[in-house]
């Protein structure tokens, strides 16, 4: 079983994508096997990737822009630029559709987008 490590957003997406077509394996098959260690991988990337506990929307957003080069400008051109403003201040929320564009875009997963933090 030849199996590389997880070390960009291309192999977490090349592994979402194998792990996605062994799903249902039966255990103690070669296929159980490698989904098992797959998602092992994936879930380790994921926690050092995007920590869940430590991350609102707004940091998860901050922490993509900061790890991948990404501006504010870039933030504009997914959800509108007074909406960019607005969102990274904490004065609107993010929708449904701002979150499926960043995360689409991003690779931040809409698990961190949905979570609820402070608007005011």
């Amino acid at each position: 079983m030849h199996i590389k490590p997880i070390k960009t957003d291309a192999d977490h997406e090349a592994a979402l994508r194998e792990i996605e077509a062994l799903w249902g394996a039966d255990e103690g098959t070669a296929a159980g096997d490698r989904l098992d260690v797959l998602a092992t991988l994936v879930e380790a990337y994921e926690e050092r990737r995007w920590p869940l506990e430590e991350l609102d929307p707004v940091e998860a957003i901050e922490a993509a822009m900061a790890h991948d080069g990404h501006t504010r400008a870039d933030l504009a051109a997914l959800i509108g630029n007074s909406r960019a403003t607005e969102v990274l201040r904490r004065k609107r929320a993010l929708t449904l559709p701002m979150i499926r564009r960043i995360s689409q875009a991003w690779h931040v997963p809409e698990r961190l987008l949905v979570r609820e933090y402070a608007v005011g």
